[in-house]
């Protein structure tokens, strides 16, 4: 049998067993060491404000159609940052250079389940690098979405650079920026995830409760403001005040998933008056400028070599490793003690 963790309803999770699926031709079977669990668009669905729970996406207009929801209860095998040992592969596939073997260890995407079919095409590529511990690849996909934010920035070396948001993607955002050249002001509202963002490149931290961000960071830059601002938070305010912080001619690039109607977001404001550039950072492609030689999946592979060298370190943002049969309490936990929790695992 296979155990599935699924969303029976906002706020309800169960972990399901169902027959174990065939291995159908040109696939591997994969089973799961561990899957991270997404704080922000993995939520969603779990909190049952997710767009897709109410509406339709249609992939040819690219557009929400109203009616319908894409969606429906439950929900299984939610999840994007997975990593396992392949177990079987498909006999059609023998010789088939690249691919993963039995005994491999493979990052993907396969869902919050004890073991994933897998078609092959998705895993040439996706060997773990040697020496990485098993554990570093359920961060392939969050630290590409870091990446992406960061090329979509389109940092100069010296620039001063604002990222508001400092949970497991916005800390790992620090860092890539910081690589990149950036002097980073790490933003957040909990001064245990700032200390954090100190050791993750952050120059500069500023608690979003406490100090008037926008006016600290002109004062810091004599009064010019940042040359850049990342909001990976996916919260209104912290888009607002990111749009504040920037110079006049500045850009933001807004990389969180935001939900519902814009509240606290007054684009009439310094937005308007200082001609902010507004970009949009999403892991469905890379900046449209780069498209001829970056991808999502160049993306996750430079990442994992980025962890495999020491440049980026991600094992330390785990904070919760909790059995797959406890996924309930995992989601409690994110959801109701956000502070209490980085990246919480399960482990399969």
């Amino acid at each position: 049998m296979e155990r599935v963790v699924q969303f029976t309803g906002p706020r309800q999770v169960e972990v399901a067993e169902h027959p174990r699926a065939e291995l159908p031709p040109g696939h591997l079977r994969v089973r799961t060491r561990f899957s991270g669990i997404s704080a922000g668009t993995e939520l969603t669905a779990y909190r049952g404000t997710n767009p897709y729970l109410t509406r339709t996406w249609d992939p040819d207009a690219r557009l929400f159609r109203e009616g319908a929801a894409g969606i429906q209860y439950p929900v299984a095998g939610w999840g994007y940052s997975e990593v396992g040992e392949v177990v079987e592969v498909a006999p059609d596939l023998a010789g088939t250079p690249g691919l993963p073997g039995p005994g491999d260890l493979v990052w993907g995407i396969w869902g919050h389940r004890s073991e994933g079919v897998v078609p092959a095409e998705r895993m040439i590529g996706h060997t773990l690098p040697a020496g990485l511990e098993p554990l570093a690849g359920a961060f392939a996909r969050v630290g590409a979405i870091a990446y992406n934010a960061v090329l979509a920035a389109d940092i100069h070396l010296g620039e001063d650079v604002a990222v508001f948001g400092q949970g497991v993607i916005g800390l790992l955002t620090t860092r890539l920026a910081q690589l990149n050249g950036a002097r980073v002001t790490a933003v957040d509202a909990l001064d245990s995830r700032l200390e954090t963002a100190k050791n993750y490149g952050a120059r500069h931290t500023l608690n979003a409760l406490t100090d008037q961000v926008a006016e600290s960071i002109r004062d810091a830059t004599a009064g010019l403001g940042a040359d850049l601002a990342i909001e990976i938070s996916g919260t209104y305010p912290a888009l607002h005040e990111a749009l504040r912080s920037v110079a006049a001619g500045g850009r933001v690039v807004a990389s969180g998933f935001y939900q519902g109607d814009g509240i606290g977001l007054r684009l009439g404001d310094e937005f308007h008056h200082n001609r902010v550039q507004l970009i949009c950072s999403q892991i469905g492609g890379v900046p449209a400028q780069l498209s001829n030689r970056w991808s999502v999946e160049r993306l996750q592979q430079t990442f994992l070599r980025l962890v495999a060298e020491g440049q980026v370190d991600v094992t330390s943002l785990v904070s919760h490793t909790i059995p797959a049969a406890d996924a309930a309490d995992a989601y409690a936990l994110l959801d109701e003690r956000p502070a209490a929790a980085l990246q919480v695992v399960l482990e399969f």
